[in-house]
C-alpha cells in the first residue's frame, strides 16, 4: 500500500466510525509510523509502506476508532509551537489553553519586575509551565500537581525544552507545598484546575470522558470547588498588584468572578478563539 492511499484508506476508517477529527487523526497516525511530517507524506504519497508500518498503522487507526485520542496513542501533542510528551496520566494540552500563557506573558511585562515568580497549579503535562520559562529565559516557575505520574511527565518536558533549572516541581494539593517564604513575592499564580462540574461529566466527548484522567476533569458540584479552595493561599502569597489566572469552562466566568471577593482583587473575563468563555484574569489589589 503506498502512502497517499493508506492516507485516504485511513481517513475513511475513521470517518464511517465517526471520528470527527478523522482527516487529521489519519494524517497524524500514518506520520508517527512513517517518520514524515505533513509535507513529507504529499511529497512522498507514491512510496509504499512497509509490511510491519501498515499492520502498525492499522492497530493505531483501530484504537483511535475505538475512542483513545490520537494524543496518546503517538505520545505527544504540540502546545505554543513546542512539542509535548503526553500520557494517559495527564490531560492533553489543548489550544484553548495557550490564551492562558498569552495571558500571562502580558501580565508579567506589564508587572515589570526583573525577576518574576510564577506558580502553576495543576501542572499536568508542564505546558504552561515549561511554555512560559521556554519565553522567558529570566522566569523562575515553581508548579504544582497532585500526581506524582503527572509530575515525572512534566519533569520530561521541562528538560525536553531545556528549562529543567528553572522549573522547580511539587507534589501536593494546591498552593500546600510552595514554601512560605514566597508570601507576597509571587507575582503570577496560573491555575488550569478541574472545572468540570461532576454531573456533566458522563456527557462528555467519549475520548475525553473515557481516557483522560478524571482527576483533572472533575471540579466538584459547579465545577469551581478547587478555585474556592485555591483562593485563601492564593491571596496570602501574591504580591500586591500580582495576577491570578484561572481557566474555566464556557458560562462560568461570572461565577468565578464572584467567589473574588472584590474588595481585594479586581478580575476580567476572556474568550478563546471560539468566542467561549475561558480564562479569568484577576489582579490582587
Amino acid at each position: 500500500m503506498r502512502i497517499q492511499e493508506a492516507l485516504w484508506v485511513g481517513g475513511r476508517f475513521l470517518k464511517e466510525r465517526e471520528i470527527p477529527s478523522w482527516k487529521l487523526d489519519a494524517r497524524v497516525l500514518l506520520s508517527a509510523v512513517t517518520g514524515l511530517d505533513r509535507t513529507g507524506l504529499v511529497l512522498k504519497g507514491d512510496l509504499s509502506l512497509e509490511a510491519e508500518q501498515q499492520e502498525h498503522y492499522h492497530k493505531l487507526l483501530e484504537r483511535r476508532a475505538a475512542g483513545e485520542p490520537a494524543a496518546y496513542l503517538i505520545g505527544h501533542k504540540e502546545f505554543m509551537g513546542l512539542d509535548f510528551k503526553v500520557t494517559p496520566a495527564v490531560l492533553i494540552p489543548r489550544p484553548d489553553t495557550e490564551l492562558m500563557v498569552e495571558m500571562a506573558l502580558a501580565c508579567l511585562k506589564e508587572s515589570q519586575e526583573r525577576l518574576p515568580v510564577v506558580v502553576d497549579v495543576g501542572t499536568g503535562s508542564g505546558a504552561v509551565a515549561v511554555s512560559l520559562a521556554y519565553l522567558l529565559p529570566e522566569l523562575r516557575v515553581h508548579a504544582v500537581d497532585l500526581s506524582e505520574q503527572a509530575l515525572a511527565v512534566a519533569r520530561e518536558n521541562a528538560l525536553r525544552h531545556g528549562v529543567e533549572k528553572r522549573v522547580s516541581f511539587y507534589a501536593g494539593n494546591l498552593l500546600d507545598p510552595v514554601d512560605e517564604k514566597l508570601q507576597q513575592n509571587i507575582h503570577l499564580i496560573t491555575a488550569n484546575l478541574p472545572y468540570i462540574p461532576t454531573t456533566d461529566i458522563p456527557g462528555l466527548m467519549a475520548d475525553v470522558r473515557n481516557f483522560e484522567p478524571h482527576l483533572a476533569l472533575d471540579g466538584g458540584v459547579d465545577g469551581l470547588e478547587l478555585y474556592r479552595r485555591l483562593l485563601p493561599k492564593a491571596s496570602k502569597y501574591l504580591a500586591p498588584g500580582g495576577h491570578l489566572l484561572m481557566e474555566i469552562g464556557s458560562g462560568q466566568g461570572q461565577e468565578a468572578i464572584n467567589i473574588l471577593p472584590l474588595k481585594y482583587w479586581v478580575a476580567e473575563i476572556y474568550r478563546d478563539l471560539a468566542h467561549r468563555e475561558r480564562l479569568v484574569v484577576a489582579r490582587k489589589l
